[in-house]
């Protein structure tokens, strides 16, 4: 039945606007960051191939004034009680429906306090684990989580104590079909790729920071875009090409965390490329974003409650993000993966058959009978395992893997290293410098100047053989240049090599020199 709101002057009018708002008037109403947000389908979703966008099929929009009142003519009758004579001259009353005035409903809309309205705290596209250890699988508003869950995909209840044979099928299904034919480069690779898959549905349970997801290939055509679209599909994915300059990735992480999506893919970065971006680093290590509104002079802040990817093919890392960094590889090691013949598949035509719901309804449902299977059991952690901030979710993920025999997580942590193009520059700098002088101190005049190329008659020679240390754009530093280079560098392990620094004799100069330690 539609809910009467009698309204007369300004004052009264808000006054009954905003009690019958906070008394629930309108439905898929809740509060977030202290404005209202109305819970409404998006209209026009597509079914979205393995590279495409897959944005939820809900959105928590922002109601402003001209919501409110097309929320107001939808689910309630306001009206005012006006007079009028009638034939005879005698008054009458009568009731005549009405939207009210727009700062009217600015004012009602201008407080930051909602009693009773329920607090959203995010939307997520397939059930996740609370944290008392049960599994928020019923569409819709969640209290005891504050969550709203929009199912990508309609999913048949998941017992609470999966059977022994319904663990069964789903290990039989998941690691012996779904993910038997990849051509994972080592067991971590499955069982890091395994971890991330399972990280939105417990990253509640968990309480945790997720590091950077790198999903790379030696060879294009591996399946780098099927893995990305495991997870993407079913919490809902953005795909974004890969912004180069530090400003403009910034600005694409602001406006993503806008959209209702759990997955954020970076997807075919040109090859060889180096991952080292000092605000990606701050992104993963930050339980909240804040930034600057686009288009306003204010800052939002969001809970980063993403999964962050990047997909391409032999991939680096640099600066901070080696130790942020899970590394999912595969090497086909054949000259045309793509011809690989399927017929023998787990599952043919793989990147074909995970765009189809019902499929992704079947990886959904198998993965979460593994995780109610391993929190029936008091979701044993792997206490062993460290990861610098993410330890937490080492430890949970780790437990969940080792609970159905997973083998391998986080084994491959040295070949994140490896790749770690910072590690690897910094790290030859120091062992040739090292393998020239020992520990004689230089300045870093000095040192720039034993860079420079020796002339042997016609030809030149360079005494470092190109391991001389470089600026961003492969030039040799300025002696300035060179020493805030140093200087950033003191203390740093690189291998076996480390710069130490001190004052010259003259007290004017910083002096610097590498020390080695074999073990």
């Amino acid at each position: 039945m539609t809910e009467r709101l009698q309204i007369g002057t300004g004052p009264e009018t808000i006054r009954v606007l905003k009690a019958a708002l906070v008394d629930g008037l309108l439905p898929d109403t809740y509060v977030s960051g202290g404005s209202l947000v109305h819970m409404e389908a998006v209209s026009g979703g597509v079914a979205a191939a393995t590279d495409e966008d897959s944005p939820l099929p809900v959105s928590a929009s922002t109601i402003n004034p001209a919501g409110l009142a097309g929320l107001l003519a939808e689910h309630a009758y306001v009206y005012r009680v006006k007079s009028r004579k009638d034939e005879q001259g005698n008054p009458q009353t009568y009731e005549e429906e009405t939207t009210p005035p727009r700062d009217i409903l600015s004012s009602v809309l201008a407080g930051k306090t909602w009693p009773r309205v329920p607090a959203l705290r995010g939307i997520i596209g397939a059930p996740v684990l609370r944290r008392d250890g049960t599994l928020l699988q019923t569409p819709g508003y969640d209290p005891a989580t504050g969550f709203y869950l929009a199912s990508k995909v309609a999913l048949p209840p998941v017992p609470d104590q999966p059977t022994t044979e319904q663990v069964t099928a789903a290990r039989r299904f998941l690691l012996g079909r779904f993910l038997r034919d990849f051509p994972w480069a080592t067991a971590a690779d499955r069982a890091n790729y395994i971890a991330l898959l399972a990280t939105p549905i417990l990253r509640h349970f968990t309480r945790s920071l997720t590091p950077f997801a790198l999903i790379d290939a030696t060879m294009p055509s591996s399946g780098k875009s099927i893995l990305t679209a495991g997870p993407g599909m079913l919490y809902g994915q953005r795909v974004m090409p890969w912004a180069y300059a530090e400003e403009e990735l910034r600005k694409s992480i602001t406006a993503v965390f806008a959209e209702q999506v759990g997955v954020v893919i970076w997807d075919n970065l040109a090859e060889g490329t180096v991952i080292d971006s000092p605000t990606l680093a701050l992104l993963v290590t930050a339980g909240t974003w804040s930034d600057r509104q686009l288009g306003a002079s204010r800052n939002l802040a969001s809970v980063n409650d993403r999964l962050w990817m990047a997909t391409g093919n032999n991939l680096q890392v640099g600066g901070d993000m080696a130790s942020r960094t899970v590394r999912v590889h595969l090497d086909p090691d054949m000259p045309r993966p793509e011809l690989r013949d399927q017929a023998g598949f787990g599952i043919p035509h793989l990147d074909q058959w995970i765009t189809d719901p019902a499929n992704q309804l079947t990886v959904l449902w198998h993965l979460l009978v593994l995780v109610l299977d391993w929190t029936r059991q008091g979701a044993p952690r792997a206490a062993g395992l460290a990861m610098r901030q993410f330890t937490p979710w080492a430890q949970h993920l780790g437990g969940f893997l080792a609970h159905h025999d997973i083998d391998g997580f986080l084994t491959n942590a040295a070949d994140v290293r490896g790749i770690d193009e910072d590690e690897q520059r910094w790290g030859t700098f120091l062992a040739c410098w090292h393998d020239r002088h020992h520990d004689k101190p230089f300045t870093a005049a000095d040192l720039r100047r034993d860079a420079e190329p020796m002339h042997l008659g016609s030809d030149e020679h360079d005494p470092w053989d190109g391991q001389f240390i470089t600026t961003p754009t492969g030039r040799l530093p300025n002696p300035l240049q060179l020493g805030r280079m140093l200087t950033g560098q003191a203390g740093r392990w690189r291998g076996n090599h480390v710069i130490r620094t001190g004052t010259h004799e003259r007290g004017n100069r910083g002096v610097y020199w590498v020390e080695r330690r074999d073990n």
